[in-house]
């Protein structure tokens, strides 16, 4: 899954468009992280979202984030957007408005006791739901626990795919 295949039949090259929804959380981290190596390739744009509530004082995170990726990958075109509004209506209307190819979300890795209880975090909710309602191909991250390699994705077709990367 080495990038997604971006050649036209005529051989022409088109852009793909990437977005990964970021927050302060370590798994967004890891989701942006595993997008700019396994899906973004050289002309593609990242698109990193950052949705803050109305009431939120505006912070750099989104900002650093785009740095550390130009730095990784500076073949791929980055683009950080901040955007104040409820989650998933704003998420949904970015990822028609722009367009995106493929949306990439960071999993929280489920605590033992919800797990035992077959219960669900807020998180995996949400991103279960994006999985199911996006209009475009929407892949859950988790980084494995330490000592594991690999990650866990889940899109709609699979979930729980683990990913040795």
């Amino acid at each position: 899954m080495e990038g997604l295949n971006n050649v036209c039949e005529n051989g022409f090259f088109y852009e793909e468009r990437v977005m990964v929804l970021v927050d302060q959380f370590s798994y967004s981290k890891h989701a942006m992280m595993w997008a700019l190596t396994h899906v973004a390739n050289r002309g593609d744009i990242l698109t990193l979202l950052h949705i803050v509530p109305s009431s939120s004082p505006p912070d750099s995170l989104a900002l650093t984030l785009g740095s550390l990726c130009k730095a990784s990958k500076p073949e791929v075109e980055v683009e950080v957007l901040v955007i104040e509004g409820q989650k998933m209506a704003t998420l949904k209307s970015q990822v028609k408005k722009l367009e995106v190819s493929v949306l990439v979300l960071g999993q929280k890795k489920l605590s033992p006791l919800l797990h035992c209880l077959c219960l669900k975090s807020g998180t995996e909710e949400f991103v279960e739901e994006c999985i199911n309602k996006m209009e475009c191909l929407t892949i859950g991250v988790q980084k494995q626990s330490k000592g594991v390699s690999g990650y866990l994705i889940s899109t709609r077709w699979h979930k729980n795919f683990w990913l040795l990367a």
